[in-house]
C-alpha cells in the first residue's frame, strides 16, 4: 500500500506538472518541483536532528520506568481493554503500558513525549510480529488511533489564535473536542470493521462508555471556565504532567534501586539508533509530499471542490478553509502555515479561519505518522492502515465543518 501511494504521489505530480506547463504555459513548474525534492530532503534531515534529541531524552526516561516496573504495572491496569481491541497481544505485555502512556501524552498535547513513547510501543508490538515486513492488526489499530488526533487540550491552536489577535483564543475548544472525538471514533470503527473486533463485548462497552462519560464531564467543566482560565489550565496541565511523569519515573527507579543514570544512558542509545534508522523513510515520504504540493495538484483539487459545491447550490464558505485540511495529512508545518495565512487573509474570527483552526486541531499528519511509526520498525506493507487512517481524517474534516456551522453559523 505504501509503495502504491508513494508512486501515485509522483505520477499525480507529473500529470499536474505537464498540464500546467502545456495548458497554462507555466514554464517554471518543473523548476519548482525539482527544487521541492531538495527542499524536502533538507527538511528530513532537520526533522531528524529534532528527533535525535527528543528520542534519546524520552527513551532514556522510559528505560528507567521499564526497569522500575511502571510499564508492566500500567499494562496490567489497562489490559482488560487493550487485549480485547488487540487480542494477539498477550496480557501484561510491555506494549500495553507503552500504548496507554502514548494515548495519555497525546490527549494532553504532549507531542514531544508521545512520539518517542509511541515508537517504543511500536517496537514492542513488532516483537510479536510473525512477518516483520507486514503490519499486524495491533500495529494498525495503534497507528490509526494515533493518526486520528487524540488531543483533548489543543494548546497550540489557542496560541496561534492568540498570536493573531483573537478576542477569545479558546473559542474553538469545544468544536475541536467534538471533531477529534468523531475522527477517533471513525478510526476505531473502521479498523474494528476490517479486523472484526467485537465492540459489543461488555468489557469494551464498559470501558468506552466510562471514557465517554469522563470526556463529557471534562467538556462540561471546561465550558464553565473563562478563556483565561481554560488557557491557564491547559498550560498548567501540560507542563505539570510532563515534569510529574519525569519525577515519577526517577522516584520509582530510586525506590526499586535501579541505577537510574546508567538506565537512562542505555535507553538514550536505543533512541539514537531508532532515529538514525528513520531517515530513509522520512526522505522518501516527505520528498513525495513536496513534489505533490509543488505541482499544484492540491490547488487544482481545491478549485474543483469549490466548483462542485457552488454548482450544488451549497454554502461554499468552508472551501476557503480546505487548504489546511488538504495539507494536514501530508505536512503539519504546511497546514500550520496555511492556517495562519487563512487567519491573516480572512480575519482570525472569520468563518474560514474558525473552520481551519478546528480542522488543524482535530486531524493529524497521517503520512508523516505512517512514515515514522512504520519506518521505525521496517514495515513496508501497511495493509488497511492507510485506508482506515484516511477515513479517520475525512471524518475529522467533515465533523469540523459541520460543528463550525452549528456553533458559528
Amino acid at each position: 500500500m505504501l509503495n502504491t501511494i508513494w508512486l501515485a504521489f509522483f505520477l499525480v505530480a507529473g500529470v499536474s506538472g505537464f498540464y500546467q506547463w502545456i495548458a497554462l504555459g507555466d514554464a517554471e513548474i518543473f523548476t519548482r518541483i525539482v527544487a521541492s525534492l531538495f527542499s524536502m530532503a533538507k527538511l528530513s534531515v532537520e526533522l531528524m536532528i529534532l528527533l535525535f534529541g527528543t528520542l534519546t531524552l524520552w527513551l532514556g526516561f522510559l528505560r528507567i520506568a521499564e526497569a522500575a516496573g511502571l510499564i508492566t504495572l500500567l499494562g496490567r491496569a489497562i489490559s482488560p481493554l487493550l487485549t480485547r481491541l488487540m487480542p494477539e497481544v498477550p496480557r501484561n505485555h510491555p506494549a500495553l503500558g507503552l500504548i496507554t502512556l502514548n494515548f495519555a501524552a497525546n490527549g494532553i498535547g504532549l507531542d514531544n513525549a508521545a512520539t518517542p513513547i509511541g515508537l517504543r510501543a511500536m517496537k514492542e508490538l513488532q516483537s510479536l510480529n510473525p512477518d516483520p515486513g507486514t503490519a499486524t492488526n495491533a500495529q494498525i489499530l495503534f497507528l490509526v488511533l494515533n493518526a486520528s488526533s487524540l488531543t483533548v487540550l489543543p494548546v497550540t491552536i489557542f496560541m496561534y489564535r492568540a498570536q493573531q489577535g483573537a478576542v477569545d483564543p479558546t473559542l474553538v475548544f469545544l468544536p475541536i473536542l467534538l471533531a477529534t472525538s468523531a475522527s477517533t471514533l471513525a478510526g476505531l470503527l473502521s479498523v474494528a470493521l476490517v479486523q472484526r473486533i467485537k465492540l459489543h463485548d461488555p468489557v469494551l462497552l464498559a470501558w468506552l462508555g466510562s471514557l465517554a462519560l469522563l470526556l463529557c464531564g471534562f467538556i462540561a467543566l471546561l465550558a464553565t471556565l473563562t478563556q483565561t482560565a481554560i488557557a491557564a489550565v491547559s498550560s498548567l496541565m501540560g507542563n505539570l504532567s510532563l515534569f510529574s511523569i519525569i519525577l515519577l519515573f526517577l522516584i520509582a527507579g530510586w525506590r526499586k534501586k535501579v541505577p537510574v543514570y546508567e538506565a537512562f544512558v542505555d535507553g538514550a542509545k536505543e533512541g539514537f539508533a531508532i532515529a538514525r534508522d528513520l531517515l530513509p523513510y522520512l526522505v522518501a515520504m516527505l520528498c513525495a509530499i513536496g513534489v505533490l504540493r509543488a505541482s499544484g495538484s492540491l490547488d487544482l483539487l481545491l478549485e474543483g471542490i469549490r466548483w462542485l459545491v457552488t454548482t450544488a447550490g451549497m454554502d461554499a464558505r468552508f472551501v476557503d478553509a480546505l487548504p489546511t485540511a488538504l495539507a494536514k495529512p501530508f505536512s503539519g508545518s504546511a497546514a500550520r502555515a496555511l492556517l495562519i495565512e487563512t487567519m491573516q487573509h480572512f480575519g482570525v474570527d472569520s468563518f474560514p479561519a474558525l473552520v481551519a483552526a478546528t480542522v488543524q486541531g482535530s486531524t493529524e499528519t497521517t503520512f508523516y505518522v505512517l512514515a515514522v511509526y512504520f519506518g521505525s520498525v521496517g514495515i513496508q506493507r501497511a495493509r488497511h492502515a492507510v485506508g482506515c487512517a484516511l477515513i479517520s481524517d475525512l471524518a475529522g474534516i467533515v465533523a469540523a465543518i459541520a460543528v463550525c456551522y452549528w456553533f458559528f453559523g
